[in-house]
């Protein structure tokens, strides 16, 4: 009885960005709207307007976020740092070691 009601969550989906790109295309064009879209392809709503707010920013329409380069730099800059942070941290545990072994 408790289950009555509740839709399973839907498992999570990837797509190209190739297709994203499609979709994007079709809801600019105009002839149907974002929900129609969606409903059409089975996407979320909620999706299809992330990826067109997506395209706005990296078109240069838009200026309230980071464009996909901005975010692709951004992912490698972190994972950089994250490597010479435990790099720093093994160099700092070996200069502990010599330290210790020649008293």
């Amino acid at each position: 009885m408790e289950s009555m009601g509740k839709k399973k969550p839907r498992p999570r989906r990837s797509f190209t960005s190739e297709f994203k790109a499609e979709i994007v295309e079709l809801c600019q064009r105009g002839d149907r709207s974002v929900g129609q879209v969606a409903k059409d392809f089975d996407l979320t709503e909620t999706a299809v307007r992330a990826w067109l707010r997506q395209a706005e920013r990296d078109a240069g329409t838009r200026s309230d976020g980071l464009t996909s380069s901005e975010k692709d730099e951004l992912a490698q800059l972190r994972r950089e740092n994250r490597r010479l942070r435990e790099d720093v941290e093994i160099l700092k545990r070996a200069t502990a070691f010599f330290v210790k072994e020649t008293r």
